[in-house]
């Protein structure tokens, strides 16, 4: 049974950083991938970055282009989401997601089958 486990979350001025991590155990297959969701109340659950742990290609919805970085440097790594230059617009509740898959990894929820609980990000202007 895959397990994930976020943490990292954090209240920040608008212009701060933040990252994120997630610590995933379980998973057996070599190729998969894994994401970064945010969800704000009363918004449907948005893709936000993900990577493949076989190939390392990433995929970023376009908010998160140039500002968040997704990494995992390998099967024992924790899955990571480094965010600069947060906007007021990034307060959300951040979840991490996986998948097993040999591809690109899509930015749809429905793609991925396992998530962890979530950690809060709070941006102030």
């Amino acid at each position: 049974q895959v397990q994930l486990v976020e943490s990292g979350g954090d209240s920040v001025q608008a212009g701060g950083s933040v990252r994120l991590s997630c610590v995933a155990s379980g998973y057996r297959y070599s190729s998969n991938c894994f994401a970064w969701f945010r969800q704000a109340p009363g918004k449907e659950r948005e893709g936000v970055a993900s990577i493949n742990s076989k190939y390392y290609n990433t995929n970023y919805a376009f908010s998160a282009r140039g500002r968040f970085t997704i990494s995992k440097e390998n099967a024992k790594t924790p899955l990571y989401l480094r965010m600069n230059n947060l906007k007021p617009d990034d307060t959300s509740l951040y979840y991490c997601a996986h998948s097993p898959y040999d591809g690109i990894c899509p930015l749809a929820a429905t793609h991925y089958a396992d998530w962890g609980q979530g950690t809060q990000v709070t941006v102030s202007s």
